[in-house]
């Protein structure tokens, strides 16, 4: 967060949170899909990918902007949030669009590597539309060189005691900065090294996920265990989804306590593009491209649109919150909460062959098969 703070330091309010931090904070889902798909292969661990990036992408945009709310609200720092609808309409369309296009382009029983390919073309379209929407003013502000005083160390009155407590802690901020003022050269390098120990910390997850799904699973030294014997696209969505949100949530709640609320928003909805564009596309763009094309089961297939045309749904209702009115207060914080609620309520009820859960399934996936969109 610090580190993708200072890189994107000449952005303005709302580009930096759909942009730079987005991208920093989703790097768990970035790893999550790659490693889903490496280390369970082929379809299983596509379903695992969706199954992250879409779950991420409801958590982003029901849970996180709540609680930055409430987090202000309940601090006293003001009583509801003024957020600008210009921002909200901005970032809500581009996400609906991109959303539209993922339900559209991921769907049939195999996948290659142009489709990977075209999710990420999608972010970059994004990219350069949110650029070209900043004033003239601030672009030449961000294309003007940086100071030379910015690439310079400062050597720190206590170099060793920051730096070996920040080793034993694992705080890569004390680490890499310590008393030192912040730089290019170090922000870079605590960006890079806060991103490797995601990685690392992701790898443990995704195998978390594949072990919960499982029937059974064994843990060297440990033992035999049983596991919920579900696909792992269920254990993902809900597991998976909200651990490597946290990030996100981390930023969003910083920037409403410093009273930038458009950045709060912008964080959880250009995360979402992110996401569902990029931290899929990449990972199934590298796989296919070594591996060949991944070829998915009749039932996947189905699993995987109707999760996706209900991630547009859940879209959709949330930017017409967002935009409803001028200000974000609790009641519009609680019903996002409650949204979220019974999305997990709904999944937990697929994984657990729920009748009134899998006649909702039904219904979705009428819908997308009479559109013919997934």
């Amino acid at each position: 967060m610090t580190a993708s703070e200072y890189v994107g330091r000449n952005l303005s309010e709302g580009v930096r949170g759909a942009t730079i931090n987005a991208i920093a904070s989703s790097m768990p889902e970035v790893f999550t899909s790659l490693f889903f798909l490496f280390v369970l292969s082929d379809a299983e661990g596509f379903s695992g990918g969706i199954g992250t990036t879409a779950g991420s992408a409801i958590f982003n945009g029901m849970v996180i902007p709540a609680v930055a709310v409430l987090a202000v609200i309940g601090m006293k720092m003001t009583k509801k949030v003024h957020v600008s609808r210009k921002v909200l309409l901005r970032d809500g369309i581009a996400l609906i669009i991109a959303e539209l296009i993922f339900l559209i382009l991921i769907s049939g029983s195999s996948l290659h590597w142009y489709h990977g390919m075209l999710l990420m073309l999608v972010y970059v379209a994004y990219i350069v539309y949110m650029f070209a929407s900043m004033k003239k003013s601030e672009r030449d502000e961000l294309l003007e060189e940086s100071h030379p005083e910015d690439d310079v160390f400062e050597s720190s009155d206590e170099p060793q005691g920051p730096f070996l407590k920040g080793l034993i802690t694992f705080d890569l901020e004390r680490v890499f900065i310590g008393n030192n003022k912040i730089s290019n050269m170090r922000a870079w390098s605590l960006l890079i090294f806060s991103t490797i120990a995601i990685a690392l910390v992701c790898y443990f997850l995704v195998l978390a996920c594949e072990w919960i799904g499982a029937d059974t699973y064994t843990v060297a030294g440990i033992g035999e265990f049983n596991g919920l014997n579900i696909p792992v696209m269920f254990v993902a969505l809900i597991l998976a989804s909200a651990a490597s949100s946290f990030p996100d949530t981390i930023i969003s709640i910083k920037d409403a306590k410093r009273g930038q609320y458009d950045d709060a928003i912008s964080n959880a909805l250009g995360s979402n593009i992110f996401d569902i564009c990029f931290a899929l596309g990449f990972p199934l763009f590298i796989f296919t491209i070594i591996k060949g094309p991944i070829y998915m089961p009749p039932e996947l297939v189905d699993l995987s649109s109707e999760l996706r045309f209900l991630l547009w749904i859940l879209t959709v209702v949330a930017v017409v919150i967002f935009t409803s009115g001028d200000y974000f207060g609790k009641r519009k914080s609680y019903l996002l909460l409650s949204i979220y609620v019974l999305f997990v309520l709904y999944i937990v009820g697929r994984g657990s062959g729920n009748e009134f859960a899998q006649s909702i399934a039904d219904m979705l996936l009428s819908v997308v098969k009479f559109f013919k969109i997934g």
